[in-house]
């Protein structure tokens, strides 16, 4: 299981030395939730103003223009993810690329790898990760019910293949249902991955990277009191109220946690070097099956996510979650010392 682990530092002079750019959809925003977006703006208000506490030498952008021509800076920390087009998450990382200029989190390949859902599962079982059965349907593609995964209990779950904080999610219970939810997806520009309802609950295993070494967290898992109702986008924002409360606690299963995590580590390698992210798997407490469900590399980093709760079940105040995420990847891109 998780060994003990100390955050890491930035010397002061290499503070004031290296240029940070943050960039993030509402790191102008002055606070509070966003009509749209919800407690998203509460996320990036926060991560700024950890950022600026620490004393860095840091500016600040809400758009990639930015970055159309080299900005003045040594180093930018990502949080512009998502950005109203399918696979922007690659997009920072490849403007960057261009520039010569590092970043935060992984290479534009495994950003986009580890967003397609269809990938990052083949890349698991290549791993020897159980996965449940799926199929992607891509926009453009026949849909063919041929294709369509098992489901012993006769629900499936239909999603875009790349989202975030289940936006879109929906189930059916028969091959009309599963069509018009894809047909909704892909009228919406994306492609559908669809996949048989798993119950159970979802184990989040959270990793950051020290000394080059991809580090598993605390695992932690959301202890819901329905877990076959789908949670939605809605919910996860805070912009409707939440009538079913999931609480995020540790996950400490003496027999199912060490597979798990052993699991996620398996997961993990394939995916070096990225600095941070979460790999989410279904666990069925009544049968013991795990199975991986997704990664999602440079995730959520807001003190209420499951980062940030599973770096303070290490010890981490979430000061110190930042100054380690820039202190490894700063010493790995060769901007300081180490």
């Amino acid at each position: 299981m998780t060994t003990s682990i100390e955050p890491l530092r930035i010397p002061e002079e290499d503070k004031e030395r290296v240029r940070l750019l943050f960039m993030a959809k509402h790191a102008l925003w002055g606070g509070g939730m966003h009509p749209e977006d919800g407690n998203h703006a509460i996320y990036h208000h926060e991560v700024r103003t950890t950022l600026e506490n620490l004393g860095l030498n840091i500016q600040f952008a809400n758009s990639y223009d930015v970055l159309f021509t080299r900005p003045d800076v040594d180093f930018v920390f990502p949080l512009l993810n998502r950005g109203g087009f399918v696979n922007s998450e690659m997009l920072i990382p490849v403007l960057c690329n261009m520039h010569r200029i590092p970043y935060l989190g992984a290479m534009p390949f495994l950003r986009g790898l580890g967003d397609d859902k269809s990938v990052s599962k083949l890349v698991c079982t290549h791993a020897g990760v159980p996965t449940a059965p799926w199929f992607c349907y891509r926009r453009g593609a026949p849909v063919l019910e041929a294709d369509l995964p098992p489901s012993p209990e006769g629900r499936w779950v239909i999603k875009p293949n790349a989202s975030s904080a289940s936006w879109g999610i929906s189930d059916a219970f028969d091959w009309n249902g599963v069509t018009n939810a894809i047909a909704d997806i892909h009228g919406q520009g994306h492609d559908a991955i669809v996949e048989p309802y798993l119950d159970g609950y979802d184990v989040q295993c959270a990793f950051i990277t020290l000394h080059s070494e991809p580090t598993a967290l605390p695992m932690l898992w959301y202890e819901r009191e329905n877990t076959q109702k789908l949670w939605t986008y809605y919910e996860k924002r805070d912009l409707v109220p939440n009538t079913e409360k999931a609480a995020l606690k540790r996950f400490d299963h003496p027999e199912l946690a060490p597979k798990i995590e052993e699991m996620a580590k398996k997961v993990a390698r394939e995916f070096v070097p990225f600095d941070y992210g979460r790999i989410e798997f279904r666990v069925d407490l009544k049968t013991g099956d795990i199975n991986f469900i997704e990664i999602n590399l440079n995730c959520n980093l807001w003190s209420e996510k499951v980062m940030a709760k599973a770096a303070a079940q290490a010890g981490f105040s979430h000061a110190d979650l930042m100054e380690t995420l820039l202190a490894e990847s700063w010493r790995r891109n060769a901007l300081i010392a180490g």
